[in-house]
């Protein structure tokens, strides 16, 4: 977004342009930009509210019914935490006696409105001149929030007044994410030594972060939000409570559901491998592991706790013959278990009139699309497959919701 249509936006006649303007619908929006030129409103305005107009509707995943009041830019809505995912960060620095946080790298403010909405002093920071005049807009009616342009790393924390400090470093460049941590913007390295100065140091990261990358006194914390792994976040000092180690947040069914390594299974080493489960012949159940539960190496714990094993090595599918109530893995009802093989399994399907059918695997090279071309089913019936190894072999588990 250029100067001048950042300051038509921001200015009176642009949020008057962006309170009237209709829920965003693609289809009409040449026709509403088209009546809005007609009636004399400049072209660029008019260009810029409707993309607002759109992003806003974007954004209602992430931040609800707030999006609507809210300014987005298409990168800093990507990086946005999603609002119930920022409430559980604010909680931690509230639970910490957090007095003023630096929100480094703060974009457009997700982090900075949960923060300040627990009654938590923000100074949130921003390199980038466009995500900071939003970022303004969006916490300007949030007094215990304040928000400076600049280089996040060259703030003087001590002379602040900083006690505590999230940092959430550039994951994006050129549209595509950055999955090596020394690439980030700052680099990884750079935002954890700010420990050293506040202790109290939060930082988002990748779900892709490699363990090796891990520091031994980080609690990480991978989050799924509603089966959809959202984020990882390390947590240092007095903002990790719970002490070093590696869990899983899931937040689901309106709860938070939280897994741990048990304490004897080095709970307190969140650079260790993933620990190994035990392999188990197919049972009556199939459970998948839920997304933070996988990137967090904790599948043998869910086995644990489920009471299942694994289906085949370094795979996360578990089974077992009991049906056990969980947030940390969806199950299914194991009806038929065989190896797979095209002409076998389009036999199997169209023998029980099965015309559509969703497709999951793991730990096979099939395509689901091209399968589903391949078994041309024509039934009137519908069906779940897994494909997948079966003690090390290539199988087809048919299963159903539990």
């Amino acid at each position: 977004m250029d100067p001048a249509s950042l300051a038509q936006l921001l200015s009176p006649q642009g949020r008057a342009l962006l309170a009237e303007l209709p829920p965003y619908v693609a289809e009409e929006s040449l026709r509403v930009s088209t009546r809005l030129r007609e009636r004399g409103v400049d072209a660029g305005l008019v260009a810029a509210a409707l993309t607002q107009s759109r992003l806003r509707e974007r954004a209602r995943a992430k931040f609800g019914e707030r999006a609507g009041r809210m300014f987005f830019t298409v990168a800093g809505l990507e990086q946005a935490t999603r609002q119930v995912v920022a409430a559980h960060h604010a909680r931690r620095y509230a639970g910490a006696g957090s007095r003023l946080v630096a929100d480094l790298g703060c974009g457009l403010g997700g982090d900075t409105i949960a923060l300040s909405e627990l009654g938590v002093a923000v100074l949130a920071v921003e390199a980038d001149p466009v995500t900071a005049a939003l970022a303004e807009a969006n916490l300007r009616e949030l007094p215990t929030a304040s928000v400076r342009r600049g280089d996040a790393l060259a703030l003087d924390l001590a002379a602040e007044g900083v006690d505590a400090v999230f940092a959430d470093p550039a994951r994006r460049a050129g549209g595509r994410r950055i999955f090596d941590p020394t690439a980030y913007s700052p680099p990884l390295d750079a935002v954890l030594a700010l420990r050293a100065r506040v202790p109290a140091l939060g930082v988002k990261v990748a779900p892709g972060v490699p363990y090796s990358a891990l520091p031994p006194d980080a609690r990480a914390q991978w989050v799924s939000v509603d089966g959809d792994v959202v984020e990882a976040g390390l947590w240092f000092g007095p903002l990790a409570a719970e002490g070093p180690g590696r869990s899983a947040l899931v937040l689901a069914g309106g709860g938070a559901h939280v897994l741990t390594e048990a304490d004897d299974a080095g709970a307190g080493r969140p650079d260790a491998p993933a620990r190994a489960g035990e392999v188990r012949p197919v049972g009556a159940y199939l459970y998948e592991p839920d997304g933070a539960v996988i990137r967090a190496g904790l599948v043998a714990r869910a086995a644990e706790l489920l009471g299942a094993g694994l289906l085949s090595e370094d795979i996360a599918y578990l089974t077992g013959d009991t049906l056990v109530a969980t947030r940390f893995a969806t199950a299914y009802r194991v009806l038929d278990c065989f190896p797979f093989g095209l002409k076998p399994l389009r036999a199997y399907l169209r023998a029980r009139d099965v015309g559509v059918v969703t497709i999951k695997k793991r730990g096979t090279a099939v395509e689901p699309e091209q399968l589903r071309r391949q078994l041309g089913l024509r039934g009137t019936r519908a069906a779940t497959i897994v494909l997948t190894r079966v003690a090390g072999r290539q199988s087809v588990l048919v299963v159903e919701p539990a």
